[in-house]
């Protein structure tokens, strides 16, 4: 069995002498990457900051490889941990290299010199996280984005043991942020780094963390795998959302319903509905779906946004009663939209049902 990196006991943060949060137990192995997720101010970059030494403890111990941070030296945490904080870094007359290659500073002699070796491992981490085109720019010039990926890339370089980031995607575009995530997970496998990292992208916590502790109040809420923490309408409560969805199972964002009668009846399917779901909810018009099994794409959605939604149960086909539901309905709207574009043996009654709001005129 793999052995704790990284552990707490008994860790209490907050500042001046006022606890935040208390009794923080947290245990990591090596390679494992564990993300911190919670509503705003709820001491996230305070418990990186007290991780890293940038806030005393108030209480408690913090191990690596059952070392005391304590009795490391400022050298010796050096080589062990990389740290990259949201506080904008101030410079002068530093080129992006240079900044990145201070992450070998670590491991050179008195003098800073930068070996062969030292700068090959720069030229590698500027790769990682595509800023090689960046070296000669000044650092002070560039965008915060491109901040975030040099200052990632510094990180990468002092080839630590631990890397701690606080919020490391804020500045990202799409694309840069899968880029990271990637590099950031073949660094867990290839060199079996412990990662810890605060994140406001549920999505990419979900799908990056091997572990995740939930932040609110006094106390640590709750840890566990994903799976054990993104269940039905946990995260509702831990973000106190009260207006909207989120989909635990996708990931997924959803605004608030439109609330009236519904005027327009979706006939959907396959995940071709959901589109149109979201341009009704932006022009404000309440509306009816289906008939959608139960295990569809756009079943979610549709719970999410939709007056009345009517389905059938996973791979079964469509009964008479459920067809009957969505002619009523259809006889009560104004309009049918039909976003479905193939038919099947399962859902030919929805092919029917578009036949009949065509025979109403109703079909647009």
């Amino acid at each position: 069995m793999e052995e704790i990196y990284f552990q707490t006991k008994k860790m209490t943060i907050g500042y001046q002498n006022i606890p935040i949060i208390r009794d923080i137990e947290i245990a990591i192995k090596r390679g494992e990457i564990f993300t911190l997720i919670g509503p705003n101010g709820a001491g996230k970059t305070t418990m990186i900051k007290s991780i890293v030494g940038q806030l005393k403890l108030l209480d408690g111990t913090i191990y690596l490889n059952k070392e005391s941070m304590e009795e490391l030296s400022g050298k010796e945490l050096a080589k062990k941990m990389a740290v990259v904080l949201t506080d904008q870094v101030k410079t002068e007359l530093f080129t992006c290299e240079d900044m990145v290659a201070t992450g070998r500073y670590p491991y050179t002699g008195r003098f800073g010199i930068l070996t062969k070796k030292d700068l090959q491992y720069v030229e590698e981490a500027m790769e990682c996280v595509h800023v090689s085109e960046l070296k000669d720019r000044d650092f002070r010039e560039i965008s915060d984005g491109q901040k975030q990926r040099v200052m990632l890339a510094r990180a990468i370089c002092q080839k630590p043991e631990i890397l701690i980031l606080d919020e490391p995607t804020s500045y990202l575009d799409i694309r840069y942020k899968l880029d990271f995530m990637s590099a950031l997970q073949q660094m867990t496998r290839k060199e079996n780094i412990t990662v810890i990292l605060s994140l406001h992208e549920l999505d990419l916590a979900e799908r990056i963390s091997d572990k995740i502790m939930c932040v609110r109040g006094e106390y640590v809420e709750r840890v566990g795998t994903p799976e054990e923490i993104f269940q039905k309408d946990y995260i509702r409560s831990l973000y106190g959302i009260e207006k909207g969805s989120f989909d635990e199972e996708q990931g997924r964002l959803e605004l608030p319903k439109i609330t009236g009668d519904p005027k327009v009846f979706v006939l959907a399917g396959g995940g071709k509905g959901a589109s149109v779901y979201r341009a009704l909810q932006r022009k404000g018009i309440p509306f009816a779906t289906g008939i959608l099994q139960e295990n569809d794409v756009d079943y979610p959605v549709s719970k999410a946004l939709a007056q009345k939604v009517i389905s059938q149960k996973s791979f079964t086909r469509i009964s008479e009663e459920t067809y009957l539901k969505a002619k009523q309905q259809i006889d009560q709207c104004e309009k049918v939209y039909c976003a479905i574009q193939e038919f099947g043996e399962l859902n030919m009654e929805n092919y029917k049902l578009m036949e009949y709001a065509k025979e109403l005129g109703k079909l647009v």
